[in-house]
């Protein structure tokens, strides 16, 4: 087994212990998603759904349903993960990992500080932020590995303005319905294309459906990734 598909087996092990926790609701993913759809968005839990490992707010443990305010920032130790949700985004945050956010009336801005994370958005208008680039978004889903010198990013379905930060001047409108296009985005103002790495296609339903919605590529494909 070659550590791509070791690393993917380990995310639905992960599925399996949210479903079997209740975290998911009593039918799994499965149920998940026949209920989130028939619920309104007043039935969406917000804040910590699941955390495993060394899981902090502004340096202290994290408890269940605590909520993420604007301006505090969530990091993942070793072999940690976090499911979490804010307002009508959902995000899986991995191991090593550190973010933050930001809200005002005109736009929510998303800080990837570290390390990586899954993200699907409600609507409005967002701007995602990592050392290397701003990604403008509206009700998409992604993933970002947040680096030093580069960022990945996957759009895994919706619309993206990517902007290196160092080159306004080379921003790129990326339009995908099922992870087309990942991109590396150095800390030049170099974008290269990528491959999908690191992210599931079952990680985005049980993440859209935590928060009412279903992704667009739901029913419609063999959930390749």
């Amino acid at each position: 087994m070659d550590d791509q598909e070791y690393r993917r087996q380990a995310r639905r092990a992960m599925l399996l212990k949210l479903a079997a926790s209740g975290a998911l609701g009593a039918g799994g993913i499965a149920g998940l998603v026949r209920a989130a759809l028939a619920a309104d968005s007043g039935d969406v839990l917000q804040g910590i759904r699941y955390a495993a490992g060394n899981v902090m707010i502004d340096g202290k443990p994290v408890a269940r349903g605590q909520k993420l305010q604007p301006g505090q920032i969530i990091t993942t130790g070793p072999a940690a993960d976090t499911v979490f949700v804010v307002g009508s985004h959902a995000f899986y945050q991995r191991e090593n990992s550190s973010f933050t956010m930001e809200d005002n009336a005109a736009v929510t801005t998303l800080r990837y500080l570290s390390g990586k994370i899954l993200s699907v958005f409600g609507k409005g208008r967002s701007n995602l932020v990592t050392k290397t680039a701003t990604i403008g978004i509206r009700g998409t889903g992604c993933y970002i590995e947040a680096e030093e010198q580069r960022t990945y990013f996957c759009l895994c379905y919706g619309s993206a303005m990517v902007t290196p930060s160092k080159n306004a001047g080379a921003k790129k409108l990326i339009q995908t319905k099922h992870h087309e296009n990942p991109v590396y985005i150095g800390a030049s103002d170099v974008m290269k294309s990528a491959p999908v790495i690191n992210h599931t296609d079952d990680e985005l339903i049980m993440l859209e459906n935590m928060v009412g919605r279903r992704p667009p590529f739901y029913g419609k494909t063999d959930y390749t990734y």
